[in-house]
């Protein structure tokens, strides 16, 4: 399609007023379907290649398994920190776990890291509601309920479409980088999203309807905080209630914070150029990169489990209560013996014992810097995990 076609999604600008004397231009984006619809044609080829990526991902996770249940834990974790990491936050996935294990002793702001956890709390929230109710704007205000209660933006409406002007980049909408659409047009254009999610006449592949979805959203940008992060849940509710995922362990945000001027640039491409297809492609070039990368993760957290059980059996006599402590940590990469004491049943001498094994077997360590509560760190799996959630240099 070539850029005169394209151009005819562009939405409109109108002209709104902060006061007398200041006015500025406001976008209202095109109700969905794009329209002209979308050139699919040169887009199959990488469609097919993302649900075959995504399809060998899905095989490797059985939601009976307790190897595929501590996987979806962390993996939501993964995405939590990488989403969070796109709007500012330094947390990295040690300091959550850090926090989680009851250490406040953080290298990052604590704040950063609550805030990453409302983001696992909203997730875990919004995948246990879509079992039972479509993807709407009822479930879009739960989750930003959820997602923004007890941090920063806890002030700012959480759970509660705008009433006022937002704006990106900038001290106020008249020099801003961008304005989404005045508070008296953002219902019209969350209605439409809404019958665009849930309209089964529309015959868009999942994967694209959940790249359309999420740009949408994030021009609407409906909510004063938030919208990205909640943009991106949106991606996973989608990916899961329409079943292409079994557990929700694509990670994509890892891949637009990784790439975060490109990101950019396509949303911004839509709303000037109209160019929903180079997004797409985009984001189904993420979808194949993130899927490959979460196979690959997969895979050596199995070859290290196998590796590591094997220098356990060593042991002799004593294996059996190692046994027990790296199943605990398997579920647990970053952990106190307080947590393995009353996960495993097992008395606090014979857990200090085992964690002296597996530190001389060199599968466990202690932080450098000590804290009231002794922390053990599974430090390969760790480091397995850790791969791709370092902060955006600032």
């Amino acid at each position: 399609m070539d850029k005169k076609h394209k151009k005819q999604r562009i939405g409109n600008y109108v002209r709104s007023s902060a006061s007398d004397t200041v006015s500025y231009l406001a976008y209202i984006p095109s109700p969905l379907p794009p329209d002209p619809p979308l050139d699919m044609a040169d887009l199959a080829p990488l469609l097919e290649r993302a649900h075959i990526a995504i399809g060998r991902l899905d095989s490797m996770i059985d939601p009976l398994s307790d190897f595929s249940s501590a996987l979806r834990t962390y993996f939501i974790r993964k995405e939590a920190v990488s989403s969070s990491q796109i709007e500012g936050t330094q947390s990295t996935l040690s300091d959550v776990l850090v926090y989680e294990a009851g250490d406040k002793k953080l290298n990052t702001p604590i704040e950063d890291a609550i805030e990453t956890l409302r983001y696992v709390y909203a997730m875990e929230y919004g995948l246990k509601r879509i079992k039972d109710i479509p993807i709407s704007l009822r479930l879009i205000r739960e989750v930003h309920k959820k997602l923004m209660t007890d941090t920063r933006g806890q002030n700012k409406q959480p759970g509660e479409f705008r009433k006022s002007q937002n704006w990106i980049g900038g001290s106020k909408p008249s020099n801003a980088d961008f304005v989404p659409p005045p508070p008296n047009h953002v219902m019209d254009g969350l209605d439409n999203l809404e019958k665009f999610l849930n309209d089964e006449r529309t015959d868009l592949p999942v994967l694209v309807k959940a790249a359309i979805t999420h740009v949408q959203f994030e021009i609407i940008h409906p909510f004063l905080d938030g919208n990205g992060r909640l943009g991106r849940l949106l991606i996973i509710f989608i990916l899961c209630a329409e079943d292409i995922l079994k557990q929700p362990v694509l990670g994509l945000s890892s891949y637009l914070k990784t790439n975060h001027k490109g990101y950019y640039n396509h949303l911004q491409s839509v709303q000037e150029k109209g160019d929903w297809e180079a997004w797409i492609e985009f984001f189904l070039t993420g979808v194949i990169e993130t899927a490959e990368q979460a196979i690959e993760t997969m895979q050596a957290i199995r070859t290290l489990f196998a590796a590591d059980n094997d220098k356990i059996s060593k042991r002799g006599r004593s294996a059996a209560s190692v046994f027990k402590i790296h199943a605990h940590l398997e579920k647990y990469p970053m952990t106190t013996t307080r947590k393995i004491k009353e996960d495993t049943g097992l008395s606090l001498p014979t857990v200090l014992r085992g964690l002296e094994t597996l530190k001389t077997l060199d599968i466990v360590k202690e932080p450098e810097v000590k804290s009231r509560n002794r922390v053990f760190i599974y430090k390969k799996y760790l480091s397995l995990l850790n791969e791709g959630t370092e902060p955006l240099p600032r």
